[in-house]
């Protein structure tokens, strides 16, 4: 994970340092933190998949503005805005600003970067046998769906595309259920992002397809469908 500090003031910007130094340190995650005094110098480079933005800098430079020229260049690293005029917050909206910290609590930060790696938590791929024994990798972000198709498992992608692969449905649930997974009924395992809308027996998914919820997976799926909307869509 590349991180990337903006500020123009040494002291904030060695205690921002520090702090996330020790938050990778306690939580065992590799990472790479770049610190610069400017936005000129970050721009040189611009390769962060996290930065922490202070909004006034020196000279005369705007946060927001340089969060502006990495939208428009279309980078995608989240931004973390700093400030310590909470007010300025409600500008963020132009830039789909990541997060806004408080240079008076900075302890936000460990939160900022939890929910950072909580959003990257399909940012993989995974491996399996098709039917002609052959080993193909599925990446989690664009895989839509599981289910049963008679004794194999049809894997059903964002773009309409599938795969047809060995394996079991509980298996498949079990090693999917920590990147967003969840099996919804016995034939069904469903990308949580992908669900449009809810109600008491089904759920429509982003391409119109209607699962009906088994009975026996009701409960639980209200529950960790609720705590993934908690996480993602606040």
């Amino acid at each position: 994970m590349k991180i990337g500090i903006v500020e123009d003031e040494a002291v904030w910007r060695d205690k921002i340092q520090t702090m996330i130094e020790k938050y990778c340190r306690d939580k065992s995650i590799s990472s790479q933190i770049s610190s610069y005094k400017s936005g000129k110098d970050f721009m040189k480079n611009a390769d962060a998949d996290l930065l922490f933005l202070d909004i006034e800098l020196a000279e005369g430079e705007d946060g927001f503005e340089i969060a502006e020229q990495l939208m428009n260049l279309g980078n995608k690293c989240k931004v973390c805005f700093l400030t310590s005029h909470t007010e300025l917050a409600r500008l963020g909206y132009r830039v789909n600003a990541f997060r806004y910290i408080d240079k008076k609590h900075l302890e936000e930060i460990d939160e900022a970067i939890d929910f950072f790696l909580k959003t990257k938590i399909q940012d993989r791929i995974v491996s399996c046998n098709d039917t002609a024994g052959i080993r193909i990798k599925i990446s989690l972000n664009e895989l839509l769906l599981v289910e049963t198709n008679g004794r194999k498992l049809r894997y059903l992608m964002l773009d309409g595309s599938e795969h047809l692969c060995e394996g079991r449905i509980s298996e498949a649930a079990r090693s999917l259920s920590r990147f967003g997974f969840f099996q919804i009924h016995r034939s069904y395992i469903v990308n949580l992002k992908y669900i449009e809308k809810v109600n008491s027996h089904e759920v429509t998914l982003c391409n119109g397809l209607k699962i009906v919820i088994g009975r026996i997976h009701s409960k639980e799926f209200k529950k960790e469908f609720f705590k993934w909307r908690m996480w993602f869509e606040n």
